[in-house]
C-alpha cells in the first residue's frame, strides 16, 4: 500500500469511504440515527473544497484506488480525521496515512497537531504518540448531535 494526494475528483470516494468507516466503526460509540444522520450518502458540497484547501491524503491499494484517507487542516493545524473502508482496517493503511500527515506538518514547521478521536479511535491514536487531554462532546450539525469525543495532542 502506498499514500499519494488526493484529487478534487475523487472527493466522492473520499465522502463513501469516511461513511463507510463511520457507520462500520462508530457504532458502538453513537446510535444508529445519529450515524445515519452523520453519514448522508450525498456528499456535501463544501467537502470538495477541504480537499481543495487542504493536504489531504490517500492510501491506495494495488489497483490505485483510495481505501484510507485522512487531511491535515491548515486552519486549525489538526487532523481532521482519518477513516479507511472496513475491509482495509487493520493492514496499516491509516498508520500510513497518519504518519504522511505528520510529516507534511512538520515540513510546513507545526510543531503540535490536535485532533478530535472518536471513542473506537482513542486506541489507535495513542499507539501512534498522541496524548488524551480531555473527553469532551463536540456538536456535528450533519450528525444533528453532540458528539462524543476525545480532545488529543502530539508534539513532533
Amino acid at each position: 500500500m502506498k499514500v499519494r494526494l488526493a484529487s478534487p475528483k475523487e472527493a466522492k470516494r473520499l465522502w463513501f469511504i469516511r461513511n463507510q468507516a463511520i457507520r462500520h466503526g462508530c457504532k458502538n460509540s453513537y446510535d444508529p440515527q445519529t450515524i445515519c444522520n452523520w453519514t448522508p450518502d450525498e456528499m456535501p458540497p463544501s467537502y470538495i473544497k477541504m480537499v481543495e484547501n487542504n493536504p489531504f491524503f490517500v492510501a491506495v491499494n494495488e489497483r490505485d484506488e483510495a481505501v484510507s484517507t485522512g487531511f491535515l487542516n491548515l486552519e486549525s493545524n489538526s487532523i481532521d480525521a482519518i477513516f479507511t473502508l472496513p475491509e482495509y482496517m487493520g493492514h496499516g493503511a491509516a498508520g500510513l496515512i497518519l504518519d504522511a500527515i505528520k510529516a507534511e506538518a512538520k515540513k510546513r514547521k507545526i510543531s503540535t497537531l490536535t485532533l478530535d478521536s472518536s471513542p473506537n479511535a482513542e486506541r489507535f491514536y495513542q499507539k501512534h504518540g498522541f496524548t488524551p487531554i480531555r473527553h469532551d462532546n463536540y456538536y456535528s450539525a450533519l450528525a444533528q448531535a453532540n458528539l462524543a469525543c476525545i480532545h488529543m495532542k502530539i508534539a513532533l
